[in-house]
């Protein structure tokens, strides 16, 4: 059978050999030739009265035809080029394109958070994979959404974005690189010979990666994709994980489309974090003993580490075996139960006062999992210099950056906790334990008040109060910075170790994407957002993406219609005597975000009521769709500042 090639070269008939069924016709112009298998891969028969040459370019051979017809035509395997066939030959050979797509598969990565256009090739050719294609309204949303899958998930979430909006992703990995989440972004990059020349759109994004990642590489070979994407997984799970930024040749990583010769190889390891669980030195768990045994008035703090560790229950057994009061980060919120008699609550900036005053109180801490920043320790004032330290963690850069510590102990966070387990001798609760206690108990006293309040607009300690008692068992709690993590630090009181907690490291806004990303990952699990009108305001667009997907999660929006934590920094700018017009630096204009939410295909409940909150979330629950629910609260509400005792 012959094939007529009459519109590809100029008027002129060509007879081809029959194809193989396997096999599909290629063709092009010489100067952007198809992609092709190597020499061995084709089958082609050309009859033509011009000159030919075989061509060696990276990764692949082609013919070109050149003088009067200046044109390709070659024959190459037909899943090669994209076309899926479940009965394809066992060759490694593949365009670039679909070795992403087998490699993703393979690390059971299910989903890509994307804004158009780059590696649009894989894109399609995800028809054939088990991968969800999420397109957002914007690439810092993308990047939340790819932030908050890896956190609820434990495996890497993977975002893309195209040359243009690499800046914009890069802003977005800035909180996955401060909450050490395994984040992998894909962008494209400049083509060599339009350097320094102002192509359309471009300037060099790639250093801006440098910042917000733990690597950042350039793929400037298809050949270079598997090395460079296993290292991506290897880096983003490994030690403190982190994001990864792959930049791909071309402005859309047009290099996807070059044929490679690679098999698939899978690290195991590296699917889901932690990668390694590295073992403590013995002698260094033998000291920490000791200290611990010795101390009179110790707690421990569990931070991100231990929740990345799944540490949560050997934090708990330390505790009860040696009667140690215990703390935790909003980084690790939901690690140890509100109800535990143990659990004095959140130190540092976004605090308890009652947590902050057993901190200063105590004669050694014992972190675990943390780098002890500035907000846990309140700009490295809770606890006092000079207080004891031992650190646990699985990076030992981190290990006495802050605190001088008294000793320090390398390890996989929960390996080492249950080695310390083993190696301290069982005690019963001292004084020291009844003081913490009588401190959360006098702080309980003091917010009844507020988290009683029948006042309308709401009280945010009451709208949380209510939101506690009427949430799932099993929730995951995703939330904002700012306010809305002080309140969810002090009044979400979770009474259940199958509750689940993630938050933002200081991105306002981050949140409803985050969750969204939380929900695509564990889609049979309640995924509620805690944020404010403010940070909502930022990706309230996504509420369509939500509805375009089926991310039926359940978005809580505090609205008092301002950013209304910045009242108290006007005051201050302002000496005490604002003037008529400050309110223009922190109000917003009315509106009312659950019609909007509505317009875009969503259910949207306003609840200006304490009693309507329990009926509103059971609505919002089985409701089927994305939820959003609008709780109106008071413009001048406060959540308290830091308490230095």
């Amino acid at each position: 059978m012959n094939v007529d090639c009459r519109k590809i070269s100029k008027g002129k008939p060509y007879a081809f050999e029959p194809a193989p069924a396997n096999f599909i016709i290629a063709a092009g112009p010489a100067r952007y030739p198809p992609p092709v298998g190597a020499a061995s891969r084709l089958l082609v028969s050309l009859l033509m009265d011009g000159p030919v040459r075989w061509t060696n370019r990276p990764g692949r051979r082609i013919l070109e035809v050149h003088r009067k017809y200046p044109f390709v035509l070659i024959l190459r395997p037909r899943w090669a080029a994209g076309f899926h066939s479940r009965g394809r030959p066992p060759m490694s050979e593949m365009s670039g394109a679909r070795y992403m797509c087998e490699f993703l598969t393979a690390y059971k990565v299910d989903a890509y958070f994307f804004m158009p256009t780059v590696l649009s090739h894989m894109l399609a050719l995800m028809d054939d994979y088990p991968i969800r294609r999420i397109m957002t309204h914007g690439e810092k949303a993308a990047a939340y959404m790819a932030d908050g899958y890896a956190r609820a998930s434990g495996k890497p979430g993977v975002c893309g974005a195209q040359t243009i909006g690499a800046s914009n992703l890069a802003a977005g990995l800035r909180d996955a690189y401060m909450s050490h989440s395994p984040v992998i972004s894909l962008i494209g990059g400049r083509f060599a010979g339009q350097k320094y020349r102002f192509p359309y759109q471009e300037i060099d994004d790639f250093p801006m990666f440098e910042p917000t990642t733990k690597a950042n590489y350039q793929v400037d070979e298809a050949d270079r994709i598997p090395d460079l994407m296993r290292q991506a997984f290897r880096e983003a799970t490994s030690g403190n994980p982190g994001p990864v930024n792959l930049q791909f040749y071309g402005n859309h990583a047009e290099i996807e489309r070059d044929i490679i010769d690679h098999e698939v190889i899978v690290e195991e390891r590296h699917i889901r974090i932690p990668a390694y669980r590295p073992r403590p030195d013995a002698a260094d768990v033998e000291r920490a003993a000791e200290r611990l045994q010795a101390a009179r008035r110790p707690v421990i703090v569990a931070d991100s580490g231990a929740r990345n560790s799944g540490a949560g229950a050997a934090v708990i057994a330390l505790a009860e075996k040696l009667q140690i009061p215990m703390a935790n980060s909003t980084g690790a919120l939901a690690l140890i139960p509100e109800n535990h008699p143990l659990y004095f609550g959140v130190p540092g900036t976004y605090s308890r006062s009652c947590s902050n005053k057993a901190m200063l109180r105590a004669d050694l801490v014992l972190y675990v999992g943390s780098d002890v920043g500035g907000q846990l320790t309140h700009f490295w004032r809770i606890p006092k210099v000079g207080t004891e330290v031992i650190q646990i963690g699985i990076d030992p850069a981190d290990l006495g950056r802050n605190y001088p510590n008294s000793i320090s102990v390398m390890g996989d966070e929960r390996v080492t906790l249950e080695a310390l387990c083993d190696a301290v001798k069982k005690r019963e609760a001292g004084s020291w334990v009844g003081e913490v206690q009588e401190m959360v108990a006098a702080w309980r006293a003091e917010i009844e008040p507020q988290r009683n309040s029948d006042q309308i607009p709401m009280r945010p300690e009451r709208v949380l109060k209510e939101l506690g008692a009427c949430m799932p068992e099993d929730v995951l709690v995703v939330s904002d910075t700012g306010h809305s993590a002080m309140w969810l630090s002090q009044q979400l009181w979770m009474n259940s170790t199958k509750w689940d907690f993630i938050r933002c490291a200081g991105s306002l806004g981050w949140a409803f994407p985050a969750s969204l990303g939380a929900k695509v990952a564990l889609p049979d699990r309640a995924v509620v957002c805690f944020t404010g009108d403010g940070g909502y305001w930022y990706h309230m667009q996504e509420v369509e993406t939500a509805v375009r997907f089926g991310i039926n999660s359940v978005t809580v929006v505090n609205n008092n219609n301002s950013m209304n934590q910045e009242i108290n920094v006007y005051t201050k700018a302002y000496d005490g005597n604002p003037s008529d017009q400050w309110g223009t630096m922190w109000k917003f204009t009315q509106v009312n975000l659950a019609r909007v939410a509505e317009e875009m295909g969503a259910l949207g409940i306003r609840v200006e009521r304490p009693e309507e909150i329990a009926p509103a979330m059971e609505m919002a629950l089985g409701a089927g769709r994305p939820a959003v629910i609008e709780v109106m609260t008071e413009m001048e509400a406060l959540s308290p500042g830091a308490s230095l005792g």
